[in-house]
């Protein structure tokens, strides 16, 4: 089985030219009282514009705004593999992550505060582009407030080159490790 990995669209473009190698989630309403996990070491980004709002992340200017296709149909063009993952408890250093990523920080900490447990998911990741982009219509089972989705079998859903470089990979990677050493609850 194929998964899908529900973000924004503006996110999914982020992580897709290498300006984040970061993931940020708490979940959605249908996660479930266990809450949200990366469950899956690789995934498809499925690129949403379901409450999409531009106000709540930091885009620079001139940023293009994503559009539905005329067709109504879903494109992905990005895989992901999950290098690592981490809870993040400690507000500071949620704080501190705030250069690797696109979210506005009210946005981020409204998350973090959510539900019984105040911390927030992370997956560091490496994202690579399709060897060509998959399209396929839409379905009412792409739908609701969850991260992950069973996506039909795509036999040319290959991988096809990193967004980033491995040296710049290593580099994010020592960056972040050493960020989220200072949460003595986010063992790595």
């Amino acid at each position: 089985m194929t998964f899908g990995f529900k973000e924004w669209a503006l996110v999914c473009e982020a992580l897709g030219r290498g300006d984040q190698s970061i993931i940020l989630r708490k979940g959605g309403i249908a996660e479930g009282r266990a809450g949200f996990r990366f469950e899956h070491p690789e995934f498809l980004l499925f690129p949403t514009l379901f409450h999409e709002q531009v106000k709540k992340l930091q885009l620079p200017e001139l940023t293009p705004l994503p559009a539905a296709r005329p067709d109504g149909h879903h494109e992905i063009r990005y895989h992901v593999a999950v290098e690592w993952t981490a809870e993040v408890h400690h507000w500071q250093v949620v704080q501190s992550l705030a250069p690797l990523h696109l979210w506005q920080e009210t946005e981020v900490e409204k998350r973090f505060q959510q539900g019984d447990v105040t911390a927030i998911n992370l997956a560091f990741v490496r994202v690579s582009t399709l060897i060509k982009p998959l399209i396929f219509p839409d379905s009412p089972r792409y739908g609701g407030c969850r991260s992950w989705i069973a996506l039909p079998e795509f036999p040319d859903a290959q991988p096809q080159s990193h967004v980033i470089d491995d040296l710049e990979h290593e580099r994010r990677s020592h960056e972040l490790r050493t960020l989220l050493s200072a949460d003595p609850r986010s063992p790595l």
